[in-house]
């Protein structure tokens, strides 16, 4: 069962402005780029479950994050269907992030007050999503659509709170762009996440970055 509301949920969204998104096999790795992007301010973290046995694992980090790190909210990505969403969501997911827009997965999030995120490409999705219940919608692959296309949007629907996820990276110049056009926040995924020359995951330089993103986004916004 979920612990933060989706009014929570999407109220951190908003206040950070920065979800980090990843995935690992491991439960020791994926326990300390947790703890990195904690450390480096980000309160939000989803999960992109694309692994066998994810479940377990996220089902573990969970644990890990109500016992040692006070006020991260853990998600899922990369959800497909509503069976899933249900599994994740009995784990305590406190949120459901879907690559596509999939009715049934709102249903079932709505169901238990859950926020969810479905992934779209054009504006009636998007409404259509928010007749749903939808707080923030993930724009995705969001490198394709690029800030012009949030900012179009935001014309005709102002009260539109969007998601990017792929083509964001932690710099001023590429944040600048999403944060001028009107995002609500960022999702970002390897370029923040980043691993060494030996494909070992670097968890200062993850904490280093997390930090950067978060107060850039702090600096767009006042």
């Amino acid at each position: 069962m979920a612990k933060y509301s989706r009014i929570e949920v999407a109220n951190v969204m908003q206040q950070t402005g920065l979800v980090p998104l990843f995935y690992d096999s491991d439960i020791d790795n994926c326990k300390q780029v947790l703890k990195a992007c904690y450390a480096g301010g980000a309160r939000l973290m989803e999960f992109t479950a694309r692994g066998d046995f994810a479940h377990e694992i996220f089902g573990a980090l969970n644990k890990y994050a109500l016992k040692e790190l006070p006020g991260m909210i853990l998600g899922v990505g990369s959800v497909t269907d509503a069976a899933s969403a249900s599994l994740y969501m009995a784990l305590g997911a406190n949120f459901i992030v879907t690559p596509v827009f999939r009715e049934d997965i709102a249903i079932a999030c709505n169901r238990r007050k859950v926020l969810w995120s479905p992934g779209c490409g054009s504006l009636t999705e998007i409404a259509r999503a928010e007749e749903l219940g939808c707080e923030i919608v993930k724009l995705f692959p969001g490198g394709i659509y690029g800030p012009d296309f949030i900012k179009a949007i935001k014309g005709p629907q102002p009260w539109t709170s969007i998601m990017p996820t792929g083509g964001v990276s932690p710099t001023k110049e590429n944040l600048e762009g999403w944060f001028s056009a009107g995002v609500t926040c960022v999702g970002i995924g390897s370029k923040l996440i980043k691993k060494n020359a030996n494909g070992e995951f670097d968890f200062n330089g993850i904490e280093s970055l997390t930090n950067q993103a978060i107060e850039i986004i702090k600096e767009l916004r006042s």
